[in-house]
């Protein structure tokens, strides 16, 4: 039996390994690479621009293996990591953060409270449909919470079904996944509510803060 998405053994050994190679693979063979060595090193350039745009409590959705919630947490920032893999939740909480083995679908802690919530590292692609992950991030949130978004670094908008994948034999269950840039969100956002606040880019990633309603009506404290 194939092991569930994001739980499967490939997975699991590259965040124990803290490195590569790891995809995710389409039906087709496409590959987009998982940049696993990034995401357990320290925050980079690009995730400081990430954290300090965060706002009051914050929930990293699909956290991974933590190095967000953790430097949110030296930082002295209330945050809370979920993720579906419990390796992933394992790490977090080894490194210093707070983390919770949840789907973003499930019922969470501080629903309606969120200061910020933020999507990082393809995170948009959680459950294969834009639309229904930004209204659901919209019930976590207080009314003035803002939500940021990691983009593709080009402009595309597509839907796919995907594994885990780290060569023959090593590979998870297909599951749905999305790609979006900078434009598909703003008009996903705006579907739901959301207003675009700023976009910037560092380092080759590029990110969307997002608030209700228009730009003008949501302050950047």
């Amino acid at each position: 039996m194939t092991a569930p998405a994001w739980q499967a053994d490939p997975y699991t050994d590259a965040l124990r390994t803290e490195r590569g190679p790891l995809f995710l693979r389409r039906p087709d063979g496409w590959l987009l690479p998982l940049d696993v060595e990034r995401w357990c090193a320290e925050p980079d350039d690009a995730d400081r621009t990430v954290l300090d745009r965060c706002r009051g409590a914050v929930l990293d959705i699909g956290c991974g293996p933590g190095r967000l919630v953790a430097a949110l947490a030296v930082r002295g920032r209330p945050a809370l990591g979920i993720d579906v893999s419990p390796e992933a939740v394992a790490r977090t909480t080894r490194i210093g953060g707070s983390a919770l083995r949840r789907s973003v679908f499930d019922p969470l802690p501080r629903e309606g409270a969120w200061d910020t919530a933020l999507l990082i590292d393809g995170n948009i692609g959680i459950g294969g449909d834009p639309v229904a992950l930004l209204a659901r991030t919209g019930e976590l949130l207080s009314m003035r919470g803002g939500l940021i978004v990691e983009t593709a670094p080009v402009e595309v908008d597509e839907r796919a079904e995907v594994r885990v994948f780290a060569g023959p034999g090593a590979e998870g269950a297909l599951f749905p996944w999305a790609r979006v840039g900078a434009g598909a969100l703003r008009r996903y956002a705006g579907a739901v509510g959301w207003g675009v606040v700023e976009s910037w880019e560092s380092t080759g990633r590029c990110f969307v803060r997002l608030g209700r309603g228009s730009p003008s009506l949501v302050p950047f404290p």
